[in-house]
């Protein structure tokens, strides 16, 4: 298989870069980058089998003729509410597998729609397998079927989790930080009721998890809240949820609230976000008897009463795991999975699909975080 990684040297791609140069099925890996030198210097550090070109995404006629040298696709280039649709569209024109860590709500939707294109041409488009979304998905996944019949699904992680990448090939704002701000701005989508809604971001709820309790909660433009209800039909509920600190939430609140009066641009709300980002992964607050740091949450019924059942990890990181890490791990063993003929469903897809082994690639993944003793945790109202 020839495998081109997109983004490669920035703070996400760089761990998949790595990750991946050591897979005995890629017959052929080339890392892109918008800079040459960053790629070339970037792939020399993986092998001598790895070639590292450049790539402009914004050029798409160029983009296609590159990418009509490959099979499979990994794009890692954000944002992807700027950059995720076109890509996808383009892969798939090249005849090229797809895979990415798309973090946002808006592109999702338009990539959902390229299904009957991919079906035809007998293509895989695995969309947003990284951390959230990706492992919330899985985890999601397996608390729905913990129940026989889940009418909510809500995927949620803590805020402070998230630190940022002291290496990547970005020279502008943090791609991840503008994502954070698109997410807590304007409107977001949910599916509440049956029915895909816009509401407004870090709106509160409480959320009831069993054998921990009820815990504020805030919504958060992701993915997940549209790729639920297309996987998964009994739904009736599909929300993200993000949780934290008072004191993170409360900035959060007043830069959306200044963004939205046009007092704050989102530019210079990224680049705080990015330096509050900093200052909070130095702290490493931890808050007793709150949420995971990342889980599902089904609501549903078992025996024919209503139910609920959390699912999340338990186990420690051997080391201090990254963004990049987080994000990048998932997207990697993901790959190694198609490679290997355990994923092959065609079609554009999310990691909830029935066509992942859900179980096999969380644990995969918690290996690959140094967390050999490593379990999945099943909290249950019965």
């Amino acid at each position: 298989m020839k495998v081109i990684v997109l983004g490669a040297c920035g703070g996400m791609g760089r761990y998949v870069s790595k990750s991946i140069s050591s897979f005995q099925e890629i017959d052929d890996l080339v890392v892109a980058d918008l800079n040459l030198k960053d790629a070339e210097l970037f792939a020399s550090k993986l092998g001598p089998h790895v070639k590292g070109i450049a790539v402009d995404i914004n050029d798409t006629e160029t983009l296609l003729r590159v990418l009509l040298n490959y099979d499979v696709v990994l794009n890692t280039v954000g944002p992807f509410f700027k950059f995720g649709y076109q890509v996808l569209k383009t892969s798939i024109e090249a005849n090229c597998h797809y895979m990415d860590i798309c973090d946002d709500w808006e592109p999702t939707e338009r990539m959902l729609e390229l299904n009957n294109i991919a079906k035809e041409k007998n293509l895989t488009a695995i969309l947003g397998l990284g951390a959230s979304p990706g492992i919330t998905n899985l985890l999601g996944k397996i608390a729905i079927d913990h129940l026989d019949i889940a009418h909510t699904i809500y995927t949620g992680w803590n805020l402070e989790e998230a630190q940022p990448e002291s290496v990547s090939s970005q020279k502008e704002i943090n791609a991840a930080m503008i994502h954070g701000i698109e997410q807590i701005t304007g409107k977001v989508k949910i599916f509440k009721d049956g029915k895909f809604e816009m509401v407004n971001p870090l709106k509160e709820l409480k959320v009831s998890y069993p054998n921990i309790g009820t815990h504020s909660a805030f919504i958060f433009g992701h993915p997940e809240a549209i790729t639920f209800p297309y996987h998964c039909k009994d739904l009736l509920n599909s929300v993200n949820l993000a949780h934290g600190n008072k004191s993170t939430i409360f900035v959060l609140k007043i830069m959306r609230k200044l963004i939205n009066l046009k007092i704050l641009t989102k530019k210079i709300a990224a680049r705080f976000l990015e330096w509050l980002e900093k200052q909070e992964a130095s702290k490493k607050l931890v808050q007793a008897n709150s949420l995971p740091e990342i889980y599902a949450l089904a609501i549903g019924f078992k025996n024919g009463n209503q139910e609920s059942v959390g699912v999340s990890l338990d186990g420690e990181p051997s080391r201090e795991l990254t963004m990049g890490e987080a994000t990048g791990y998932p997207l990697s063993l993901g790959l190694k999975m198609f490679l290997n003929n355990e994923i092959s469903e065609r079609g554009v897809i999310a990691p909830e699909s029935k066509c992942i082994d859900h179980k096999k690639l969380l644990m995969e993944i918690y290996e690959s975080f140094g967390m050999k003793e490593a379990k999945i945790k099943i909290d249950k109202s019965w």
